[in-house]
């Protein structure tokens, strides 16, 4: 498993859970019962953590201390909290910019998306526990280590984070083909917030719901969308554009 370390064991994956070491993924195994055991599945699901169920089997290939049924992968990059965000925007004495990520899994997408936030001047990208692809060795050589560079904020609800971007008073955009409004035809200079969705299905309904104005790329091939990394790169760079060049 490159650049992710393994920890194993009830007690040690509580420990990284109680000290927000951040976990990219719970292996448990399956038919696994019992009070400790029953209590951190307990603990994962309500924080959202992307857990499988697989044979032990798995499990010994993936260590071979005695990991009582639990194996854990931990990320190699510290993600800020939603607390950590909130400063963050405080604490920013020019125009705020974030990137939130719907349900983004593939990793070498995020990879990219991420090289293109920190080429591009982005404060902070903001992911969900679940649902979200992982910081791993393909997400960091696709991202040209751009992961140790630029700030990324994991929460358990995107809505939350929206809520608290919107609570000071930076404007919520969501990219997506459904949009009536023109990219090149929006004000894009100032703080803002953009949210990407997932490359099979966009974004989800409740999040474009939380938007203040969708956007689009238009497209004039056959071809009626981009690869959500393509569509990131094209936004981010229209924001740039108007923030330094059309001012």
């Amino acid at each position: 498993m490159d650049n992710k370390t393994i920890i194993y064991g009830i007690r040690a994956i509580n420990e990284a859970i109680e000290s927000n070491k951040s976990l990219n993924k719970l292996f448990i195994q399956k038919g696994l019962k019992g009070g400790e055991a029953n209590q951190l599945i307990n603990k994962v699901r309500k924080m959202g953590i992307n857990l499988s169920f697989v044979p032990i089997e798995k499990l010994n290939k993936l260590t071979l201390k005695n990991h009582q049924g639990f194996v854990a992968q931990t990320s190699p990059v510290k993600f800020l909290s939603i607390n950590d965000l909130s400063n963050l925007i405080e604490n920013k004495q020019t125009d705020v910019n974030i990137v939130i990520l719907d349900n983004v899994t593939d990793v070498r997408n995020f990879g990219a998306i991420v090289r293109t936030a920190e080429c591009s001047g982005i404060d902070c990208i903001v992911i969900q526990n679940s649902g979200s692809a992982p910081v791993n060795g393909d997400t960091i050589k696709t991202s040209a280590g751009a992961v140790f560079n630029i700030p990324i904020c994991k929460v358990a609800h995107l809505k939350d984070a929206i809520f608290l971007i919107k609570q000071h008073k930076i404007k919520i955009f969501g990219a997506t083909e459904k949009a009536k409004q023109n990219i090149y035809k929006s004000s894009l200079n100032h703080s803002l917030a953009v949210v990407f969705g997932s490359e099979g299905k966009g974004l989800s309904n409740s999040t474009i719901k939380l938007c203040d104005e969708l956007i689009k790329i238009p497209l004039i091939g056959k071809i009626d969308s981009l690869n959500v990394s393509v569509t990131v790169g094209a936004v981010l760079f229209e924001i740039l554009r108007q923030k330094e060049y059309n001012s």
